[in-house]
């Protein structure tokens, strides 16, 4: 286990937070929700950032009044048809790409956490750059999602440091309340959930504004409130 000082690594969350790919789950929900002959409510989409496949269609079910439809058949239909959109519409979230430079030139090390399944991040990788992360924690990879502190948790375990001193980067209320379960600082920069009123983060416009001197410079600042 690392026992040293200041920043040791960096979690970054995928969708809505590397790459704009939320926009794209909206697309492929409502065409769900439209072969199911209903629409799904603006409530129950900002429900479902940041949260598993099974949840997604529990909430989707629950929106339209049908909660005898197979979770695993939906899912799969999902699953199938954002990897589609996936493959030909998928573009970095201003200041994503340049952040990851910055932290890779740096010699940090990084991972990405996220509550999309295994496949699905294969496809998106193709895009994000494998090469840009020393571990990569999906959904499939763990017991309990998020919010609960084990994706972080196990990222930071990975790469043999303490939480305290990663930076986990995120646009979803389960996804911050994940980080910092796990004990990481928390850098929040929204996309489709307004994180105004979500406390204990760091709160950006967009990953533009962040650089790994702001990093280092949270990290310090929380070890020494913890002292």
């Amino acid at each position: 286990m690392d026992q040293g000082n200041g920043l040791s690594a960096v979690l970054f969350d995928m969708d809505g937070t590397l790459v704009d790919s939320e926009k794209t789950w909206t697309l492929a929900l409502d065409e769900l929700a439209a072969r199911y002959g209903g629409t799904l409510s603006r409530e129950a989409r900002v429900a479902m950032v940041g949260t598993t496949t099974d949840e997604t269609m529990a909430i989707l079910h629950a929106d339209l009044g049908q909660p005898w439809r197979d979770p695993d058949e939906g899912a799969h239909w999902l699953d199938n048809r954002v990897k589609q959109l996936f493959a030909t519409d998928l573009s970095f979230l201003p200041g994503a790409q340049e952040l990851l430079r910055g932290v890779r030139a740096a010699g940090i090390p990084t991972a990405l956490v996220t509550a999309t399944a295994g496949h699905i991040v294969e496809v998106m990788l193709g895009v994000i750059g494998r090469e840009n992360f020393d571990v990569i924690v999906t959904d499939d990879e763990v017991t309990y999602g998020k919010p609960h502190p084990e994706p972080y948790a196990t990222a930071a375990a990975i790469l043999g440091t303490e939480p305290a001193r990663c930076v986990a980067i995120e646009d979803s209320p389960n996804g911050i309340a994940s980080a910092r379960a796990a004990g990481c600082v928390v850098v929040g920069v929204p996309a489709e959930v307004d994180l105004r009123h979500v406390p204990g983060i760091t709160l950006v416009r967009s990953l533009a504004d962040v650089d790994v001197a702001m990093l280092r410079r949270l990290v310090d600042a929380a070890a020494a409130i913890s002292r």
